[in-house]
């Protein structure tokens, strides 16, 4: 944030929100954000307001608010005090395309995602960057991975020297996810690879959890259980007992375990962990809800459960459809079809 002559009042409350969020306190730090805000537009610096409710949208973000955050943000990019820059515009139309994907509505994000791509400037090579990652992300989510590797061919164009090593980590990280997703294996693992190398536990656990975290899931889903995947498990684990987590990162770590255990041949093992997942459908987002009903389903075919196979690919099925993700909700029907 730039700087200005500020109150004392607005200075301890952007404070207290800035401190917040390095403990990785988001709701507190969002809140903090809030009374910035309000402050600031009590003294008449809409410059303030602004900055300090992006900063309360970021962390209602990483709160997992999403529909907080994606209403927030929205205001932000398109309501009666959005900004006119388009650098601040991209950055609040990525976030809400965060947000809406982490929702489940996934249109809803790839539409934000290309709005932020359409605003940015090719010489802001940070920005576009990341506004690219976003509309990578979403695209490949709803399966539209033609789409999705086309952008990725120009995601790598965009990279040059002037890109940080975390963010070029985080290029080859999207990258490589939507190789395995287009069935080109051999070169998920390569940008993988290569994304590990950028990054660094003491540099950044967080990161070095999330990226392990989601590797070790692209790997399982290309039925690639070895023990590099293994170890990706166990480090993302490890690094979030370190620094904690949300509470979708422990889902996600223990639907790695269940697929694990699945691709193992442990599937009364799988179908415990999955159960956990599933037994609270309010709290998982609707794409990891589909997840774990697909291999849920997959598991009590496995072990003869027919009838539960077939209830939870149909569970399956419909959390993939109200998330937008149609292609892997096809999938689930197909694995329906054959226990038919």
């Amino acid at each position: 944030m730039p700087l200005h002559s500020v109150s004392p009042l607005y200075a301890a409350a952007e404070l207290r929100a800035y401190e917040h969020r390095t403990n990785h306190a988001f709701v507190q730090a969002a809140s903090s954000a809030h009374d910035a805000a309000e402050i600031a537009r009590s003294e008449g610096d809409m410059d303030a307001w602004w900055n300090m409710t992006f900063v309360q949208a970021e962390n209602l973000l990483d709160a997992e608010e999403f529909e907080a955050c994606a209403a927030l943000a929205s205001d932000l990019a398109s309501g009666p005090h959005a900004t006119a820059d388009p650098h601040a515009k991209a950055c609040t139309y990525i976030l809400v395309a965060k947000a809406w994907q982490g929702a489940g509505l996934l249109e809803q994000a790839a539409h934000a995602a290309r709005e932020a791509v359409d605003l940015v400037s090719d010489d802001d090579v940070e920005t576009n960057v990341k506004a690219r990652q976003a509309l990578i992300a979403t695209l490949a989510d709803t399966g539209r991975l033609d789409e999705a590797w086309a952008e990725c061919l120009d995601l790598a164009e965009a990279i040059s020297a002037e890109v940080d090593d975390q963010l070029i980590g985080k290029v080859y990280w999207v990258i490589g996810n939507v190789a395995f997703l287009c069935n080109r294996v051999q070169e998920g693992l390569e940008y993988h690879e290569l994304a590990a190398a950028t990054f660094s536990p003491a540099r950044n656990l967080d990161v070095w959890a999330k990226f392990n975290k989601a590797s070790a899931a692209m790997r399982l889903a290309a039925d690639v259980a070895d023990a590099d995947t293994l170890r990706c498990i166990e480090r993302a684990e490890l690094a979030t007992d370190v620094i904690g987590g949300s509470a979708n990162d422990y889902l996600l770590m223990k639907l790695n375990r269940g697929h694990w255990n699945f691709l193992a041949g442990e599937a009364s093992a799988a179908i415990e962990l999955l159960d956990q997942i599933c037994a609270d459908p309010d709290k998982p987002s609707p794409q990891i809800l589909g997840e774990a009903c697909l291999l849920l389903g997959r598991a009590h075919s496995a072990i003869g459960n027919l009838g539960a196979a077939r209830e939870n690919l149909l569970r399956s099925a419909e959390h993939f459809e109200a998330s937008g993700a149609q292609q892997r909700a096809d999938q689930a029907r197909e694995y329906l079809t054959a226990e038919a």
